[in-house]
């Protein structure tokens, strides 16, 4: 019995990009659009009514943008998996769209596979970035915590590092804690002390611990 196809919603201000975008998606034989929106709130309409699995998400529109719209559907009783496809790859944006909720990060002039293959890492639960950006984001990440972090992630435990890799997939603490039969206090405690340990300042350092590590590429 074959899977059902990937359910995509396409989010972007232009008709011809749309259009180009659910002829390249409709002809993969794992995924389907369901449906398309030409702005953040039509975005929010649409993943409410067709219950998309995946959400190919433009950041600038007019009106309701989409870094605006990836935090709405985030607060969704049934969240999509946001894939944000855009032509700017500033550290900027990268880190915002991923505040935001989104699990995949596309550059518009990269090629059509960098797409197809961020739709299907999310749809399983992983998470995505173009390859144009990863090596840069990592050199940044090195380049900030330099030799020092080094020696600080070796300090980590297996257990920090496993509560670790789980946030950084999008898991919540209440999540990580039923997952690896621990109490919500303990993974709170696992996470400061890895942070603390590692000298992250927020969520966007562990993402990007994630990626040097290469748990981000699973799925």
């Amino acid at each position: 019995m074959t899977a059902a196809p990937l359910r995509v919603l396409l989010v972007d201000d232009h008709a011809t990009v749309r259009h180009g975008l659910r002829l390249l998606i409709d002809s993969q034989p794992d995924m389907e659009v369901v449906g398309e929106a030409a702005d953040g709130a039509e975005a929010t309409k649409q993943t409410m009514a067709l219950a998309p699995d995946v959400v190919v998400m433009d950041i600038s529109m007019p009106g309701v943008n989409g870094l605006v719209a990836t935090r709405t559907l985030a607060e969704l009783p049934r969240r999509p998996h946001v894939v944000a496809l855009t032509r700017y790859g500033d550290n900027a944006y990268l880190q915002e769209v991923l505040r935001a909720g989104a699990s995949g990060y596309v550059l518009k002039q990269s090629a059509s596979t960098e797409l197809l293959q961020a739709i299907r890492a999310i749809a399983g639960g992983g998470h995505y970035l173009d390859s144009a950006l990863t090596s840069r984001v990592t050199d940044l990440f090195l380049d900030r915590e330099g030799r020092k972090s080094t020696q600080r992630r070796a300090a980590i435990t297996d257990r920090e590092a496993e509560v670790l890799r789980l946030i950084a997939w999008g898991h919540s603490n209440k999540e990580i804690a039923a997952q690896l039969d621990l109490s919500v206090k303990t993974i709170e405690v696992h996470k400061a002390n890895a942070m603390r340990k590692l000298g992250f300042g927020g969520r966007i350092d562990i993402v990007r611990y994630a990626i040097l590590q290469g748990w981000l590429q699973d799925g």
